[in-house]
């Protein structure tokens, strides 16, 4: 219920938004004569008060509540039709209707909120214990316009609102536009001028073996730089604009994916301790390479950001009910302000020297566990720890 609470409280901020709202309940208080008028948020289940003019001291101010099977404003939901009463005893319908003797009223006056989407908000409403001459058409046809004109505003509120969601959809859009443009260029330019010097000596003649070999190594590299840009920029493309991150899922021993990862980064960090404890006891039901990426993500964040004096711990745990994977290394917390934003698309932080890449490795961390329906999630203190968790109930056991 504590979305459906979030929604009458938006109800009720609506309506007080509205600044013709008060004269309504002036008017209606001073043509009528009656001592309290109110709008009213009315569903299945609840009767709220969004806004009210009580002199008469009935007692319900803003987000005051009446039993909604007390009111007639309930019937009025039921059957969208106006509800007119000059004075209950002479009235033959309402006489014997308990609403009138619980408020203590006898004239009453309500007409249905009816949304330009159809659906039924609530009523203009209105009481008094004195009796009322209401049923005339000046006096209804002055409710019927002003329910109309509370449902006009409510309608132009929400498409406020769509119009600002939009434009902040497209203000967003056009910034990852112009930082992606921004960070592409600057991290291709340094492979893509590898592979155009090398070109160059080569079209000059001016290498021996030994400067052949090592152009090749270059250009490997330069290669691989490339192909993980264009990796990523893809896994981005389907993550936010697309249908997601594609998964093939299936039963997988992960010890050796996970110690696969561990040996080439320690490839080329071989300066860096990487503590390793495994305790897999069982397969684990998952994306094995996915999985692998998101790792491998994690971990060179580890290496790229951690105190090279300080061990580098990864623990991997498997059971029948969960797969977890923690890195943690140390150094300098993360500050605050940045944690929240970490797993977002370009999120650098502060970048070290000869620091590459888009920024796009731990949003595609993320969007990696989010298509396992799991949780990455960091901590920072005296260490650094990123947590990655999903379920191992998958199709059958092993």
């Amino acid at each position: 219920m504590d979305d459906f609470k979030i929604d009458i409280e938006a109800d009720i901020k609506a309506i007080s938004s509205i600044d013709v709202v008060p004269a309504i309940l002036d008017v209606v208080c001073r043509t009528t004569g009656m001592g309290f008028v109110a709008i009213a948020r009315v569903t299945e289940d609840r009767w709220i008060t969004c806004a009210s003019l009580d002199k008469i001291n009935f007692g319900l101010q803003p987000g005051g509540e009446l039993k909604v099977e007390t009111t007639i404003c309930n019937e009025i939901r039921q059957l969208r039709q106006p509800v007119v009463i000059d004075h209950v005893t002479k009235d033959e319908i309402f006489v014997k209707h308990p609403t009138p003797a619980l408020y203590g009223f006898q004239s009453y006056i309500s007409v249905p909120i009816i949304l330009r989407n159809g659906k039924f908000f609530g009523t203009l409403c209105a009481i008094d214990p004195k009796p009322a001459h209401l049923k005339n058409p000046e006096t209804i046809g002055m409710f019927n316009l002003f329910a109309d004109l509370i449902s006009l505003h409510l309608h132009n509120l929400e498409q406020l609102d769509i119009a600002k969601a939009s434009l902040e959809e497209e203000r967003k859009t056009a910034e990852l536009r112009d930082r992606f443009i921004a960070i592409l260029g600057h991290d291709l330019r340094n492979p893509v001028g590898a592979v155009g010097g090398i070109a160059q000596l080569l079209k000059m003649g001016k290498a021996d073996e030994a400067a052949i070999k090592r152009f090749a190594e270059i250009l490997q590299h330069s290669s691989y730089r490339m192909l993980g840009l264009i990796d990523n920029i893809t896994d981005f493309a389907r993550a936010r604009f697309g249908s997601g991150i594609n998964l093939n899922r299936h039963y997988e021993s992960l010890e050796k994916i996970l110690t696969h990862v561990i040996d080439e980064l320690r490839l080329a960090s071989p300066e860096r301790n990487i503590e390793v404890k495994f305790d897999l006891k069982r397969q684990v039901y998952c994306d094995g390479k996915r999985v692998a990426q998101l790792f491998s993500n994690i971990l060179s964040n580890a290496i790229m950001h951690g105190d090279a004096n300080e061990p580098i711990n990864v623990i991997a745990i498997s059971n029948d009910e969960k797969f977890i994977l923690t890195v943690s290394n140390g150094g300098k917390p993360i500050p605050h302000n940045m944690i929240k934003n970490l797993f977002e698309p370009f999120a650098r932080g502060h970048e070290k020297k000869g620091q590459h890449g888009l920024g796009l490795g731990l949003f595609i961390s993320s969007e990696i566990a989010r298509a396992h329906g799991g949780t990455i999630e960091v901590e920072s203190a005296e260490r650094t720890t990123f947590k990655f968790t999903i379920s191992n109930k998958g199709e059958g056991n092993l």
